[in-house]
């Protein structure tokens, strides 16, 4: 029986685990006979268009468990959607190189370009599998309970904002952290996993599925700071007014190919919270710190949970191409309804991951709209693991 070749890329941010889902699907694939050739994109689907390619068989089992354990995108990433003619050139390559099965892993948009190229394969009568493998530190994946690279972002926040508020517990005064979130508000959601003891911070947390209003805010803020004699605020570089404008849109208009205006990369959204924190409220000690691409390839603080569930991804996206046959599809992950943590993996059409967002359930957010639930800290927990403990002299907890 002739061996089908696969080739595999990835997209979109890099994560701390996007490694892992990698090598999960190289090794399974080696291990599977009916596997020949296994090609890595560099750089995504302008690797493809530029037959830019390793053969990823020829990487020792050592070395591809090292480049598991690494943050960040061992193939390199793009941001890039495919045109009509795009898909043309790409098949092209394909053809050539006799690819019958295509991985891509990433997000949204990610999952947005497997699926245009797939119903261009479609049309074409084109027999090529094409799998979306999750990746997102957002959790914005429709279809999945939680998505690889969330889990080791929010380890990531949890460890910064509990040493954050250690640093204004000592100084006093406001400190204000913006955290990454477009329209999701998980990964800032998780600076509540830093608190242990009732004092402890962020006394305030701000998502983007609630309208922010500066008024609001300086309000809150007065009123932390009267009850705790200092505040520490988790804000999303997402958060909007109104009428949905993303405040830090007013200082960018950057965007990418698939629509998507930079939030990530400046501070602007922190100095101007702050300002006003000065301005309105009457606090002379204020700082700010945008957590910005820390958050994605921060080494040795990966979740252990997280880790292994993003290299069984992307052993689930081969086991559903090369065993089971699945035309096409992505990977979702879902939560059993049992009181032991557990997940299961599926296939799902991609049109319904693809391009769209899901947003923080309003069970996981309080009324007020400025700190979440226990809910969200029950849902959150299994995902970061413990986190390293911090102490206080007992006669200073009063």
């Amino acid at each position: 029986m002739k061996k089908s070749n696969m080739l595999i890329a990835q997209s979109g941010g890099p994560s701390m685990v996007i490694n892992q889902s990698l090598v999960g699907a190289v090794l399974a694939a080696r291990d599977n006979p009916a596997v020949g050739k296994i090609y890595g994109a560099l750089h995504g689907i302008q690797g493809i268009l530029d037959e830019t390619l390793i053969d990823l068989r020829k990487e020792s089992r050592k070395t591809l468990e090292a480049v598991a354990n690494t943050p960040s995108s061992a193939l390199g990433s793009v941001r890039r959607k495919p045109t009509a003619e795009d898909c043309q050139a790409i098949f092209r390559v394909l053809r050539k190189l006799e690819i019958r099965y295509f991985f891509y892993i990433g997000g949204n948009d990610s999952a947005e370009t497997v699926h245009i190229i797939n119903e261009e394969a479609v049309r074409e009568d084109y027999g090529i599998g094409c799998f979306h493998i999750p990746k997102t530190i957002d959790n914005d994946l429709r279809e999945s309970d939680h998505t690889p690279g969330f889990g080791s972002a929010a380890r990531f926040v949890a460890c910064a904002v509990r040493g954050d508020d250690l640093d204004n517990r000592a100084l006093g005064g406001v400190k204000i952290d913006v955290i990454m979130g477009r329209n999701a508000g998980f990964l800032t959601a998780a600076a509540a996993l830093a608190r242990q003891d009732p004092d402890d911070g962020p006394h305030l947390v701000y998502l983007p599925e609630r309208p922010f209003s500066i008024e609001g805010f300086v309000k809150d803020v007065k009123a932390a700071v009267k009850k705790y004699r200092r505040c520490v605020v988790a804000v999303s570089e997402g958060i909007a007014d109104k009428d949905g404008t993303p405040i830090i849109a007013k200082f960018t208009q950057e965007a990418d190919s698939h629509g998507n205006v930079q939030l990530s990369g400046t501070g602007a959204l922190g100095d101007l919270l702050a300002t006003v924190v000065k301005e309105q409220a009457g606090i002379k000690r204020v700082r700010a710190d945008t957590f910005g691409y820390l958050q994605r390839s921060f080494p040795g603080i990966a979740s252990a949970t997280d880790a292994m569930e993003a290299r069984l991804v992307g052993v689930a996206a081969v086991q559903a191409a090369v065993c089971d046959e699945v035309s096409s599809g992505s990977i979702a992950i879902k939560r059993r309804p049992t009181k032991k943590y557990a997940v299961d993996f599926e296939v799902v059409p991609l049109r319904r991951v693809a391009k769209e967002t899901r947003h923080m359930p309003d069970e996981f957010i309080n009324k007020a709209g400025n700190n979440v639930t226990q809910a969200f800290l029950d849902y959150a927990r299994p995902l970061v693991g413990e986190l390293p403990p911090c102490a206080r002299f007992a006669q200073l907890r009063d």
